[in-house]
């Protein structure tokens, strides 16, 4: 009988993703994966390597998904609302990448694969940058900042969904209140990002 290698990887991976987002790396333990996933531990070693090795791979590859599913198309207020909006609905529909964000960072050591995560992020304050000075976007607000602004805008309300119903009174499973929240961090996008009529 063949091995399916590519069934068991993707098991451990899922277990993984699963652990890492309730206990973080620290928390997991190579165990409570194999006992997750169904696969012995040895064969988590076999193709990953070890734990680090394992949650660089499923923090990454979650934020490739990310990347894939949420792109920029331009960088004109609609598109930044688009962003913001989008961005939105990805957290929502996988909170499990903003607790795992949360879990690196309490750790100590470099982030996974910080180079390409930071080319990345880089591409996208450059475009802002372009775009202030083309006049598309508000000059006096840092780029950087910005991208970040619109990312917290927008992933926040599913990091810590417990202080956004304290102050709203409404809970995000509660389907007005998540189009109501989305329509706020689209329209908040745009009017963080557009120029001054001064």
């Amino acid at each position: 009988m063949a091995w399916d290698t590519d069934g068991t990887q993707r098991r451990l991976r899922d277990a993984a993703l699963v652990e890492f987002a309730a206990r973080g790396f620290e928390g997991t333990t190579v165990a409570s994966i194999a006992a997750r996933s169904g696969v012995n531990k040895e064969r988590l070693y076999s193709y990953f390597g070890d734990k680090k090795s394992l949650w660089d791979l499923v923090l990454t590859t979650e934020l490739e998904h990310l990347a894939t599913a949420v792109e920029l198309a331009g960088v004109g207020l609609n598109d930044i609302g688009d962003f913001a909006g989008a961005t939105y609905d990805y957290h929502a529909a996988h909170p499990e990448l903003g607790r795992l964000l949360q879990w690196e960072g309490l750790q100590t050591g470099p982030p996974a694969h910080a180079a390409v995560r930071t080319t990345h992020y880089q591409e996208k304050v450059a475009r802002f940058a372009r775009a202030q000075r083309d006049g598309s976007l508000d000059p006096d607000i840092d780029p950087g900042h910005l991208v970040f602004a619109l990312i917290a805008l927008a992933a926040w309300w599913q990091t810590v969904p417990q202080l956004a119903e304290m102050i709203t009174g409404a809970n995000q499973d509660h389907q007005q209140e998540r189009a109501a929240r989305r329509r706020f961090v689209v329209e908040a996008a745009r009017r963080i990002a557009a120029p001054s009529r001064a």
